[in-house]
């Protein structure tokens, strides 16, 4: 397995794409947009690659001096619950860590909820619905 930061554009940007439409858009019926897409050259792009074949990504936006946001958390699904998703996080937050970032939030899906919370993570507010489905706001100081 190889972590690494990827660049917007790039072969390996298309392969991110690809996985978080097959996870997390597809199946709520939605897709990005050219507009969406633009919007992620200023942030942080995070794969896992076995060999050249992403198995799982996030996205890390910049939203205040010292706060990252998670994004589009997604493991390749037959992937799921063999400790990719951990290794991702733990690379994402020393990353975060080492660009001078002192908080991590995000709004996950309900069904995540407890993956964040072995991790560290604690909830922050009611349940909200946000692409048609439930999440909460969840935090960490790193």
């Amino acid at each position: 397995m190889a972590l690494k930061i990827i660049e917007h554009g790039s072969k390996e940007y298309r392969q991110m794409v690809d996985l978080r439409f097959q996870l997390l858009r597809k199946p709520l019926g939605l897709d990005f947009t050219a507009e969406d897409l633009e919007k992620e050259k200023d942030d942080i792009l995070i794969g896992i690659f076995d060999d050249d074949l992403l198995e799982g990504c996030c996205i890390l936006t910049k939203i205040a001096p010292q706060t990252v946001k998670l994004r589009q958390m997604a493991v390749n699904s037959g992937l799921q619950g063999k400790g990719i998703g951990r290794v991702l996080m733990t690379f994402a937050e020393n990353v975060a860590r080492d660009r001078g970032m002192r908080r991590m939030v995000m709004h996950a899906r309900k069904s995540a909820i407890g993956f964040y919370e072995k991790l560290g993570y604690r909830t922050c507010s009611e349940e909200f619905l946000e692409v048609t489905i439930p999440h909460y706001e969840m935090e960490k100081a790193l």
